[in-house]
């Protein structure tokens, strides 16, 4: 049923202790959402691949887990539902299907529902573990069913823990609490040339360097060198800005592209309403990726991006046929 791809499963090897923790901050509520996720985005994909005569990919498979991993703990499910379908749909199979899409899928969809939506899934952060605790489950005892982010202490000047905060005992979305585990899954990927190490030290350089900057310049709104372990921002730095289809594929494209969205995130979350900026920083990057790598010299340097989009072009000719 599945289009073989080894590099998207390796993808899926890296998430999955992530979402095994999730279940414990939040017992079976990840469950529950990825229940309703990966079937959609799924069929979605298979209605519209068998039309081409394709099988569907197991990039679908990421993109659906990433896309999970990426909503609050307690979004309702019918969100979710609208969410994925968007997802697939629009920002994958409208282009083409896989290898075709120009915006990264998971980020695209997040975006849609964040923006449409956007006090329900405000209202669906808790504090880690009272989901759980609330079903009768395991989870992370901590008292008290709903608070503010870590991301919204800062930027209201109260501290946070750092400890927590790389620990992964904090709020936020169900696979961006855990530091630990996220540094974790970059190296394996990069040990397994799975994505690019250079996309991940300029996404998170540049975000480093920035905050720096505005902190040592004075800058009244400027947040605290901690707020780049809150959020989304090494999940999505990890994750979804080392994307092989949409980011670009020549070195110094790469590190261009990465500094774009680090730079980027920065500026939203200190001067925008916006509490986060992740999304809107890697899509702005997406809209530019093909551009770096038509300005920029040089040869493709990723070999995962290579072969996936190999992969893509093979199968596309052979549909052609």
């Amino acid at each position: 049923m599945f289009q073989k791809q080894p590099i998207m499963r390796k993808v899926l090897y890296s998430l999955a202790p992530i979402f095994l923790f999730s279940i414990y901050l939040y017992g079976l509520r990840p469950l529950w959402i990825a229940l309703v996720v990966f079937p959609l985005g799924i069929l979605v994909e298979y209605f519209f691949e068998k039309k081409r005569g394709k099988k569907v990919s197991e990039a679908v498979l990421v993109t659906c887990a990433l896309y999970t991993l990426s909503m609050p703990p307690v979004v309702p499910l019918w969100i979710v539902a609208v969410g994925i379908i968007f997802t697939v749909f629009m920002a994958k199979e409208v282009y083409g299907g896989f290898g075709r899409n120009i915006f990264n899928p998971a980020i695209a969809g997040r975006l849609f529902v964040y923006i449409s939506f956007a006090t329900i899934m405000q209202a669906g952060f808790v504090q880690a573990g009272n989901f759980g605790a609330a079903a009768g489950l395991w989870g992370y005892p901590v008292d008290g069913m709903s608070a503010a982010t870590p991301l919204a202490q800062l930027r209201h000047g109260e501290p946070i823990s750092v400890i927590n905060a790389i620990l992964g005992f904090r709020m936020g979305s169900l696979g961006e609490s855990s530091v630990i585990l996220i540094v974790l899954a970059g190296i394996y990927l990069v040990a397994t040339k799975t994505a690019s190490w250079r996309l991940m030290v300029s996404t998170i350089g540049s975000a480093v360097l920035l905050t720096g900057s505005l902190l040592l310049a004075g800058v009244a709104k400027a947040l605290p060198m901690e707020s780049l372990l809150v959020g989304s921002f090494l999940f999505v730095a990890v994750f979804m800005a080392t994307d092989p289809v949409s980011a670009p594929k020549k070195p110094l494209a790469q590190w261009l592209y990465g500094m774009v969205i680090g730079v980027s995130v920065v500026l939203i979350r200190t001067f925008s309403l916006f509490p986060e900026g992740t999304s809107f920083a890697v899509l702005l990057g997406n809209t530019a990726a093909s551009l770096f790598d038509d300005l920029v010299g040089g040869k493709k340097a990723a070999p995962a991006a290579a072969a996936v989009n190999t992969a893509g072009s093979a199968k596309d000719a052979g549909g052609a046929k």
